[in-house]
């Protein structure tokens, strides 16, 4: 097996080196906007069962957003259901013969992590303000500037690394059983390399949701009426 820490390019888009993940990762993509667009093409009030799938992971979606956010979940729907989507996806890829998913290699992973690093602050700016989103890293002091910092950048380097271990060390062992036991031994091993894909992805999309909502902070509190206001 490849070392994944050393690909080399399949071609060359200019002076650009294609690697295989970069072309499963297209790939990938490529079956997740069809999918999208074929599914969502004829919606109706009556669904059907693949609209009544897509309604229940909308609404999952949308409780696990409100639950950890606790605020109004459809700004952050598409991010965090696309991330869980896509590594969902790419975790089970390996299911393909030939194929090694893309979150098995340190490039995806990064390129995943910077992504919900750049939604962190975008979406902390956004409700915050520039100021207001600054102000956060002086909390509960200004002591605290250096290590809220440092545990910015730490934590992303955290969802690159559990993803990467866990799916690098299934395909790893999966691979290797393979080989040495045949076909049809490494089966079980292969339905619970799907039980972790399915675990990773669940826990990079709310790690995700978790970084953003402590961005972004509680929804403010509507005021309470002042008793002049209700007497007629």
């Amino acid at each position: 097996m490849d070392n994944p820490l050393s690909l080399a390019p399949l071609f060359h888009l200019g002076p650009v080196p294609i690697t295989a993940p970069v072309v499963v990762t297209w790939g990938l993509i490529a079956v997740l906007s069809l999918f999208a667009l074929v599914s969502t093409r004829k919606l109706s009030l009556r669904p059907g069962k693949t609209q009544t799938v897509l309604e229940l992971f909308v609404s999952t979606i949308d409780a696990q957003v409100r639950e950890t956010m606790n605020r109004e979940p459809a700004p952050f729907r598409p991010l965090v259901g696309t991330i869980f989507l896509f590594v969902l996806v790419a975790n089970w890829s390996s299911l393909i013969p030939g194929v090694e998913p893309p979150t098995a290699h340190l490039e995806t992973d990064a390129a995943l992590a910077l992504v919900v690093f750049a939604a962190t602050i975008g979406f902390g700016i956004a409700t915050r303000g520039i100021k207001g989103y600054l102000a956060t890293f002086a909390e509960p002091s200004w002591v605290m500037i250096p290590l809220n910092i440092v545990e910015q950048i730490t934590r992303t380097f955290s969802l690159i690394v559990r993803l990467f271990g866990n799916i690098m060390s299934g395909v790893f062992v999966v691979g290797i059983i393979l080989s040495l036991a045949g076909l049809f031994v490494p089966i079980p091993l292969m339905a619970l390399d799907l039980l972790t894909g399915a675990v990773q992805a669940y826990i990079f999309a709310v790690l995700a949701t978790v970084f953003i909502g402590a961005a972004v902070g509680d929804a403010p509190r509507p005021e309470r009426p002042k008793k002049e206001d209700t007497v007629p």
